[in-house]
């Protein structure tokens, strides 16, 4: 019940920051805004506060900000979405996006004031705002020795077959002179234990004839800045994640188009509750990191080409624009409607995977 809760606060603080880009964008622009809705349909209850409705809904997925005219209807209505310049209305629908851009800057600056564990391999903070440095296991492959012997994200690496691995390029160099079938002693601290444990496993081959025990180890330390040196590079921090999540996205698609399949393990709703629930075990900082982490996937989701997401609405901004005219409001609203509904089915099928998935 915990980890629901958790991620429905952390969804709800995601959802009404990307809708609230699009709601202040279109005041802004002076539309007609009739509805802010948190959740999708049925309703469950609403209350109107001027022309705006406001509305939590029964499927709490995401949410919306429900603009008059922006499906091209009523253009003679100043007050009408599709009655806006090409410019305005491509503000309106990129502020959501802009909006968990700026949320994950925000997250990341507040976690570097409190002090924010980050990957030091190749870092710059100065040594002085750096302390607690330790090997930290920052992805188990599935299938893995390591899996199957119990080892987790946020584990961290005290000794390999007692010796002291401060850092993550150490343990890995002294886990690689552990030969296949062997066992390698692993001794880990785990967050919520009030004891070491002492992990035996063996290294074997994996995917392309590696021998390995299937961890990525990294050497972390919590960096915690004053307020105008956490600003920057919680940017900095916000700009790298967002190129390194665009690349994912992109590898994603092209493996899709090339029909070499997924190639990557892909969670919906029931797997992001489960992991939000494991990191928040970690701690809040480890949260608040793992929330800016969600804000700019949701961004770059978001802003993809695909009916019924804002880049599918940004596409038919970007078709009028070379048609001159724009499209009719009928097929736009279809197309955004079966657009609406592939997504809906496309997260029916993920959420099956995820509960198949823990059982």
């Amino acid at each position: 019940m915990t980890t629901l809760l958790i991620f429905l606060v952390v969804l709800a603080v995601l959802v009404l920051a990307h809708e609230a880009g699009h709601f202040f964008a279109a005041k802004w622009a002076s539309m007609r805004v009739d509805e802010f809705g948190f959740g999708f349909p049925p309703r469950l209850f609403g209350v109107r506060r001027g022309e705006t409705e406001y509305t939590v809904n029964l499927i709490p997925l995401g949410g919306f900000v429900k603009i008059h005219g922006e499906s091209g209807e009523d253009r003679g209505d100043p007050r009408s979405f599709a009655s806006h310049s090409l410019a305005k209305r491509f503000l309106v629908l990129v502020a959501g996006v802009c909006m968990n851009v700026v949320l994950a800057w925000v997250l990341l600056s507040v976690g570097f004031m409190i002090g924010l564990p980050s990957a030091l391999d190749g870092a710059d903070y100065n040594p002085a705002y750096v302390s607690n440095v330790q090997t930290q296991i920052t992805y188990v492959l599935p299938g893995s020795p390591a899996q199957e012997a119990g080892l987790k994200l946020g584990d961290r690496v005290l000794t390999v077959d007692g010796v002291v691995a401060i850092e993550a390029s150490h343990a890995r160099e002294l886990i690689g002179r552990v030969d296949e079938g062997m066992d390698a002693t692993l001794t880990i601290e785990r967050p919520g234990d009030h004891q070491a444990r002492v992990i035996s496993l063996a290294p074997r081959a994996m995917e392309g004839g590696r021998v390995m025990i299937g961890t990525e180890l990294t050497t972390v330390g919590r960096v915690q800045l004053p307020p105008h040196l956490a600003m920057a590079y919680g940017a900095q921090a916000t700009i790298d994640m967002t190129t390194a999540t665009a690349r994912g996205f992109w590898g994603l698609i092209t493996r899709l188009v090339r029909g070499e399949g997924v190639g990557v393990e892909v969670s919906g709703p029931v797997g992001i509750a489960i992991m939000t629930g494991e990191i928040a075990d970690l701690g809040f900082v480890y949260l608040l990191q793992f929330a800016a982490l969600l804000s700019v996937n949701l961004a770059i989701l978001n802003i993809l080409p695909f009916p019924a997401l804002d880049g599918g609405r940004i596409l038919f901004l970007v078709i009028e624009f070379f048609r001159r005219k724009p499209a009719t409001p009928a097929i736009e609203s279809a197309v955004h409607g079966i657009g609406f509904v592939l997504l809906m089915i496309l997260v029916v099928l993920v959420t099956y995977k995820d509960i198949v998935r823990l059982f």
